[in-house]
């Protein structure tokens, strides 16, 4: 966790056994460049670190600089260093706050806010959630089954944004989130794809992709990573 210049915290997931770590801040919703500014802190933290995007450009220590967000045929969004394609980046918006989130390495990544206040009252839970998910999401929850829903959602949601699709080509329930196995600070799911969601992500067949959730405040952030592509070389 560090600071930059504006008093902005960049926190550090660390992924174990292997691959780089990924990078994630928040800035008020308030003003029209925050997302401007969250790439730029971001990006400038990315640079102090060790990683195979190091090298290809220089920070220049302004909103931007040369970096430009681009996004895929999905709307997934990277960045891009000159004539270069740079790592994976991912945006939220909930309580008030821009979130965004950087890769480490090479891998695709989904970042989502959710709070429990979106699933009040008659809220079709059955539509987008199992029963088996919402009773071990309800465990981490202590029982709240709001909360829970509020979990699962911002898992899901990290999910389909790390693969690039959205909820328009996959169904909620074809993202199965198993139960939680501890994680430092926040809790760690397993989540397994199925049904066409498997069929247009078959390099996630016979594999977990695994998704890091926190409390922040009244909500939960999760984070979701997927490799798909060959190691760059920097």
């Amino acid at each position: 966790m560090a600071k930059n210049r504006e008093g902005v915290t960049v926190h550090t997931m660390n992924r174990a056994p292997s691959g780089g770590p990924v990078f994630y801040a928040s800035l008020p919703d308030d003003k029209e460049n925050c997302k401007e500014l969250l790439i730029a802190t971001l990006w400038n933290h990315h640079q102090a670190t060790a990683g195979p995007f190091r090298n290809r450009c220089r920070s220049s220590g302004r909103a931007a600089g040369p970096i430009r967000v681009v996004s895929g045929l999905l709307g997934r969004p990277h960045l891009h260093l000159g004539e270069s394609r740079g790592p994976a980046i991912s945006f939220s918006r909930g309580g008030g706050k821009m979130w965004g989130a950087l890769s480490g390495d090479e891998s695709d990544v989904g970042i989502d806010v959710a709070g429990s206040a979106e699933f009040q009252g008659a809220y079709p839970l059955q539509r987008v959630f199992h029963p088996e998910e919402l009773h071990h999401a309800s465990k981490v929850t202590d029982g709240d089954r709001e909360e829970a829903a509020a979990l699962l959602w911002s898992v899901k949601e990290a999910v389909v944004k790390a693969l690039g699709c959205g909820f328009h080509l996959v169904d909620p329930r074809q993202i199965f989130v198993h139960p939680s196995d501890g994680g430092e600070g926040g809790v760690t799911f397993p989540v397994c794809l199925s049904g066409k969601a498997l069929a247009r992500f078959p390099l996630a067949s016979g594999r977990f992709l695994r998704v890091h959730s926190l409390p922040r405040e009244t909500m939960w952030l999760s984070i979701a990573l997927f490799t798909t592509r060959a190691p760059v070389h920097g």
